[in-house]
């Protein structure tokens, strides 16, 4: 059944806290309709680090071109309740990067996974060096569960369909060649081109603080290039690329300053947005561009207002994917 999302408050029991769905702000409804979002998910980097114009040049430029968050804050230290966030509008009390079959790991609660099925649009994680399509592995070589995000939540754990959701960088990039593309799109590069570095047997590029930037630099360059040339991007609907970073270096207070980037298809290009965000920020607006309302747990914290500068985008055609 297709959720109801109306402008009269609804409430949501999700994770042991009740939840409020207020109604939508008027800068929320001038969000525009998107048909295609890809979240691009980095880690451990401070905004300053990345955006100085020297270590990551591409992901620097994309800024200037395009437009960036400069307030931008991720929720938390270490990386898994940051996925979470991303994708459930809280960490759910998540403090560490334990499996998420780990007691207190494993959520009972509505995600953005489940708000899209529920408004027949459609949705992938593409993981790089995943094992195995639908792979409940902990971790295997460059690959490691508590980046998921969506592995989080028992819904997408016990989905039927979890082969054909969680999926490698090979089948993204056989969807994008074919244009089967999903309406979401959550990006996580493995442990070397996402800037988190590993050891034992990696590339020697993989060790260093530099280096790992450099390399998921490239690896940006790469993957905002297949998104712009499938035609999600070039077609006439509104299409849109999110690059962020987990969590910023370091360990202290919150979760650190972060890049965050927009890149739009027909949306405005040079914008410097200095309202201070968080990941709850994007998931809202994510949600308000599949015109989804009924907000997230901490996306629907009166503090949480949409990235309209950054999303703002003439009116397209929208159509769903089945």
């Amino acid at each position: 059944m297709r959720l109801r999302f109306g402008l009269v408050c609804a409430f949501a029991l999700a994770g042991g806290m009740l939840f409020s769905n207020a109604a939508p702000l008027s800068s929320d409804l001038r969000v525009p309709r998107y048909a295609h979002i890809f979240v691009i998910v980095d880690e451990n980097k401070s905004y300053e680090r990345i955006l100085n114009g020297q270590d990551a040049p591409t992901i620097a430029a994309l800024a200037k071109q395009y437009g960036t968050a400069t307030q931008f804050s991720a929720e938390t230290h270490p990386s898994e309740p940051n996925y979470v966030a991303i994708v459930g509008g809280s960490t759910f009390g998540i403090a560490d990067d334990a499996p998420f079959s780990s007691p207190g790991h494993t959520i009972d609660a509505p995600n953005l996974s489940t708000q899209l099925e529920a408004s027949q649009l459609t949705w992938k994680g593409y993981y790089e060096s995943l094992p195995a399509p639908g792979s409940l592995a902990i971790s295997s070589g460059l690959y490691a569960s508590k980046h998921s995000g969506f592995l989080n939540f028992r819904s997408v754990q016990q989905d039927p369909n979890r082969s054909r959701h969680l999926v490698d960088f090979v089948q993204m990039e056989k969807d994008l060649r074919s244009g089967n593309i999903p309406n979401f799109a959550l990006i996580v590069p493995n442990l070397c081109n996402d800037m988190h570095g590993a050891i034992g047997g990696s590339p020697f590029d993989c060790w260093t603080t530099r280096a790992l930037i450099r390399r998921g630099d490239s690896e940006i360059k790469t993957l905002a290039g297949e998104i712009m040339a499938s035609a999600a991007w070039t077609s006439g609907e509104n299409a849109a690329i999110v690059i962020t970073f987990d969590e910023g270096a370091g360990t202290g207070a919150g979760g650190g300053r972060i890049p965050t980037i927009v890149l739009t298809n027909h949306g405005p290009r040079h914008v410097t947005d200095p309202a201070p965000y968080t990941h709850y920020s994007l998931l809202r607006t994510i949600e308000d561009a599949f015109g989804i309302h009924a907000y997230l747990a901490h996306a629907n914290d009166a503090t949480v207002v949409p990235m309209l500068p950054l999303f703002a985008a003439p009116p397209a055609t929208y159509s769903r994917k089945n």
